[in-house]
């Protein structure tokens, strides 16, 4: 008990996430600083909600980098679940919103699984392919909309209000990003399916040797990324009301640097999906920082990009020390 107790804090300071989470305290403190409206009620209901759908989409981004590859087709994703789902309760205004939710995720969920059957069987890297169906997806979605778009007064108002409803304080888009996150990490930690798709990101070749169902697994992560764009979807419809061919343009990017900001090693292997969860939110504070303290939104991308950037080299560095050990260890054996 007591060497778990002294083991404890140095656990903590060894963990990735430790980095965002100060580097988040330090930014909230200096723009409340500057403008202490920045941590009223509504400045934080604001942040959490944003961060709520940019975490969901996050989490199956995560897991998918963790085994070696990339989804960019989450964007689209995203704006097709949107306006299939704003359009069906528009046409259908009694349809109980559980429904539009299992609409958005299996819609999301066929997307994915197209795109790792792509990958897996048609032997093309995820990073081709996942941008070919990022504009194939876009594409549908333009072909249907049409130009037109769903007004948020078309929308039944059980749909509307459900992203500002809440379940003992907490709203419904943070519970579900939360259950999202929390079931994610549960299953890469506790289940044999995730130490299997670490180990797929940490060597293919090996997994594959190993015996691992790496055809089963690959697909798995590309329909879960799929699906929580689909669900990342229905919140956006429900949260901004008024949905496009254009909802979601731009948002894989935002998905991938808050993966990576997160601590996910972009060559596979290494990572947690709360880390990338943080890195959501850490972005979204960042550009609601950038705005109260009336920074021009060009700083804002600048400063993204530098976190990348950083987040790429402290994980270059952390690989480079492990391996270090690795041989020291090997060498006293």
């Amino acid at each position: 008990m007591t060497t778990l107790s002294l083991n404890a804090p140095a656990k903590l300071f060894k963990t990735r996430e430790l980095g965002i989470v100060l580097a988040l305290a330090l930014l909230v403190a200096y723009t409340a600083i500057d403008n202490p409206r920045f941590l009223s009620g509504q400045s934080i209901r604001d942040n959490l909600l944003n961060t709520a759908i940019l975490a969901v989409m996050a989490t199956g981004q995560a897991v998918v980098v963790i085994t070696r590859n990339i989804d960019l087709s989450v964007g689209s994703v995203l704006g097709l679940s949107a306006f299939t789902v704003a359009t069906m309760t528009s046409a259908n205004p009694g349809l109980p919103m559980i429904v539009a939710i299992l609409a958005g995720l299996t819609l999301g969920a066929v997307a994915g699984l197209v795109n790792g059957v792509l990958v897996r069987f048609g032997k093309v890297p995820a990073l081709v392919v996942t941008l070919g169906t990022l504009y194939i997806f876009r594409g549908i979605t333009y072909s249907w909309a049409g130009g037109s778009q769903v007004n948020a007064d078309e929308l039944p108002r059980h749909f509307l209000t459900f992203a500002n409803d809440n379940l003992l304080g907490i709203p419904w888009l943070v519970l579900i990003a939360l259950i999202v996150v929390g079931a994610a990490s549960l299953m890469m930690r506790n289940y044999r399916v995730g130490r299997e798709l670490y180990a797929m990101g940490s060597s293919p070749a090996a997994a594959e040797l190993a015996g691992i169902k790496v055809a089963r697994n690959l697909l798995g992560a590309f329909v879960l990324s799929g699906a929580l764009a689909g669900l990342a979807g229905v919140l956006y419809a429900a949260r901004f009301g008024t949905v496009d061919a254009a909802a979601g343009t731009g948002y894989e990017l935002n998905v991938v640097a808050a993966v990576v900001v997160g601590g996910v090693a972009v060559f596979g292997g290494s990572g947690s999906v709360w880390g990338a969860a943080l890195g959501a939110l850490l972005l979204t504070v960042i550009g609601s920082a950038l705005a109260v303290l009336d920074i021009n939104q060009f700083w804002q991308q600048a400063i993204v990009g530098a976190l990348i950037i950083l987040a790429i080299c402290a994980d270059r560095l952390v690989a480079v020390r492990i391996a270090r050990s690795l041989r020291k260890r090997d060498a006293h054996v």
